[in-house]
């Protein structure tokens, strides 16, 4: 097989928003970023500058501080994130979610622990992440992997619904006899 690196298929984006633009539910921080690849939450506070770093939706927005907690997510919305969020923005004919799929990855996460840069608040290399190799895929093929990928999560996140009702259902029925 054969590979390239990574910002073949991708760059960082560095565009500004106001402040004022975005709500709590659209700015991202390195702290309503759920470790271990568990997406986002709701905003406590928006920043305090006129502007902040801005995110299109498909864009893949990660935490650059402590990469070991794996703080990633695929955004399904446009917003504003803080100066310690990656964002990185597939180019022209790549697959969006492809490029999700190859950054979640346990390879990637360990190579950008790798690569990190400071012990106590380690940040990932940005520019060792963009040499990050992957594989050489067409376009059919990429978009091949994120549907089985995409079905998969789809699965994941149906199953999980199943256990929350579930667990849900089983804690009130000998609560309440």
């Amino acid at each position: 097989m054969d590979y390239k690196s990574l910002s073949d298929i991708c760059s960082y984006v560095n565009e500004r928003i106001a402040t004022n633009d975005i709500n709590l539910n659209q700015y991202i921080s390195t702290e309503n970023m759920i470790p271990n690849k568990g997406g986002v939450t709701k905003s406590k506070k928006l920043p305090n500058g006129k502007t902040t770093k801005a995110y299109k939706k498909g864009d893949i927005l990660i935490s650059n501080i402590r990469p070991y907690f794996r703080k990633i997510w695929h955004a399904t919305q446009e917003g504003g994130c803080s100066g310690d969020i990656l964002v990185v923005r597939a180019k022209q004919g790549v697959n969006s979610r492809f490029l999700y799929y190859l950054l979640s990855s346990d390879n990637f996460f360990e190579f950008d622990n790798a690569t990190s840069k400071g012990t106590k608040m380690p940040r990932g290399d940005k520019k060792a992440i963009m040499q990050y190799r992957i594989p050489d895929l067409s376009p059919e093929n990429e978009q091949k992997v994120a549907s089985i990928l995409g079905s998969l999560d789809k699965r994941i996140i149906l199953n999980e619904k199943i256990n929350h009702h579930l667990r849900f259902s089983f804690n009130w029925h000998f609560t309440s006899n």
